[in-house]
């Protein structure tokens, strides 16, 4: 007789080798603390594919949608996925061990190194390998690229440093120094493509700095509200409150999370004037204080709804964001944090 733990292996076993069904967009949501990588259908917020991994940290894809690209922590590799079928096509070895990646527009990847002193990792995705290591002021947290293709930008928490580099030459352009260390990004373009705005999330900040780009400097600093929410916040926390920030596919809001107020607040790009708040699940425990949703990485799909990561209750909340309502809070592994969108056009 088929045990439960048996049947529960073959069923995810089999959700990862379905062929997946057509969606407005595919999310996919790596588990920091779990085995294992969810992918949730927009049109039906339920998880429709698993990509069993240890150590998964950033998601990107090919611009062909073919490939899934997942940094690999534990094997300091950048594994590479045909999207389909879930299986590794490759395994790639880095200079050494990665946080966050990203996907140039002509398909290069572009990879944050996490140790030793910190590099930017660039690789070529037909030879499969590391074409350029280039050496940066510190380890790098995240990495973005720029929608024309020409920059990619990340940064540093150890160091406060955010650098930009140019992709065709494949060096530092430039680089500006916080005076905290530097978390999540997200960028707001011009109508060419070119980076504008980044905002840019900060070590023990409940908020966001925004970079001008043209300028090379700060032009606003912004604390989020406080929503009362009495959310318990121990040591580790407190050093990273605002973990999750983007850009609407419009260009005309900034979506920013914070743990200790439990909610996301949306914002015009225009005047970064506050607009919206919505309160997140909650995590309540008798005798205790709130514990909250942890909320962490967003993503945007063409369908209207952002996804948030709660990485305290695993699991994912989608918002529709024209009502600021909650449509769906969906289950998912352990410690979900960094989370994408693989459009379906």
């Amino acid at each position: 007789m088929m045990t439960l733990r048996t049947a529960l292996k073959c069923s995810v076993l089999l959700l990862g080798l379905a062929p997946l069904p057509a969606a407005a967009g595919l999310v996919y949501v790596t588990n920091a603390a779990g085995d294992s990588v969810h992918v949730i259908d927009s049109a039906t917020n339920k998880v429709v594919q698993n990509f069993p991994m240890l150590g998964a940290h950033g998601v990107a894809f090919s611009p062909d949608k073919t490939k899934v690209y997942i940094s690999n922590e534990h094997d300091a590799s950048l594994d590479v996925f045909d999207q389909k079928t879930a299986k590794r096509l490759k395994q790639i070895k880095l200079s050494n061990r990665p946080n966050n990646i990203a996907v140039a527009k002509d398909g290069r990847i572009v990879v944050a190194i996490a140790r030793g002193d910190g590099a930017l990792d660039i690789v070529d995705p037909v030879k499969m390998e590391v074409a350029k290591t280039i050496p940066t002021k510190g380890r790098l947290h995240n990495c973005y690229t720029s929608a024309d293709g020409l920059n990619a930008f990340c940064g540093s928490v150890q160091t406060g440093m955010f650098t930009m580099f140019d992709l065709k030459t494949q060096t530092i352009a430039w680089e500006h120094k916080f005076d905290k260390g530097v978390r999540p990004m997200t960028v707001e373009h011009n109508a060419n493509g070119s980076p504008k705005r980044i905002y840019v999330q900060l070590a023990s900040w409940d908020g966001y700095a925004v970079l001008d780009v043209a300028t090379r400097k700060e032009v606003a600093r912004v604390k989020l509200p406080l929503t009362k929410a009495g959310v318990d916040m121990d040591p580790g926390r407190e050093d990273a409150p605002s973990h999750g920030i983007g850009v609407s596919p419009d260009g005309t809001q900034l979506w920013v999370t914070s743990i200790p107020q439990n909610a996301v607040f949306v914002y015009n790009t225009s005047d970064l004037k506050l607009t919206d708040t919505v309160m997140l699940p909650d995590l309540q425990i008798p005798g205790r204080r709130l514990g909250g949703s942890v909320a962490n990485w967003v993503t945007f799909t063409s369908d209207g709804q952002i996804y948030i990561s709660n990485s305290g209750l695993k699991s994912v909340t989608a918002i529709d964001m024209k009502t600021k309502k909650i449509k769906a809070v969906v289950p998912v592994g352990e410690v979900p944090k960094r989370i994408g969108t693989l459009a379906s056009n």
